[in-house]
């Protein structure tokens, strides 16, 4: 299943990619993240490894992050492996004006055993996206507004 979801920040591109590219905010976009540990690597970099922990509606859930490219400001990939479940991210960062940048964020999931059953129901993946996205876009632009 391959998908792509986009959002535009009112910031310049060089602000939206210094924010992005702190592993510490992404509690402040991803709320349910409850812990990230780098394993292997530096962080963000080419071959970098960390397990997150989620928490969704009661239940745990870890990922194994491996960084794929990292070619900063135009892109950043990864791969994200949970049992039975592939997720291989491309976020690219377009400058749409001097003031404003559009976020895309393209994702492709690959299942194995029963959790192929969960390519069935794409909507639940899509959603997830736009909201990261939005939630990363209200957190950027709130961070520019109290530096601001």
């Amino acid at each position: 299943m391959k998908y792509s979801a986009e959002v535009e920040i009112n910031l310049p591109l060089q602000e939206v990619v210094r924010l992005f590219d702190n592993p510490e905010n992404l509690k402040y976009w991803q709320p349910e993240l409850v812990s990230f540990e780098p394993l292997r690597g530096t962080p963000g970099h080419p071959g970098a490894k960390s397990k997150l922990k989620y928490k969704k509606g009661g239940k745990e859930l870890e990922m194994t992050e491996i960084i794929t490219k990292r070619n900063l400001p135009d892109e950043f990939s990864g791969t994200y492996k949970v049992k039975g479940v592939l997720n291989l991210v491309n976020n690219r960062f377009i400058p749409v004006s001097t003031t404003r940048t559009k976020y895309i964020s393209e994702q492709e999931f690959r299942f194995k055993g029963i959790m192929k059953m969960m390519g069935l129901i794409p909507g639940t993946f899509k959603r997830q996206t736009n909201k990261y996205l939005q939630q990363f876009k209200e957190f950027a632009e709130k961070q520019n507004e109290a530096h601001g």
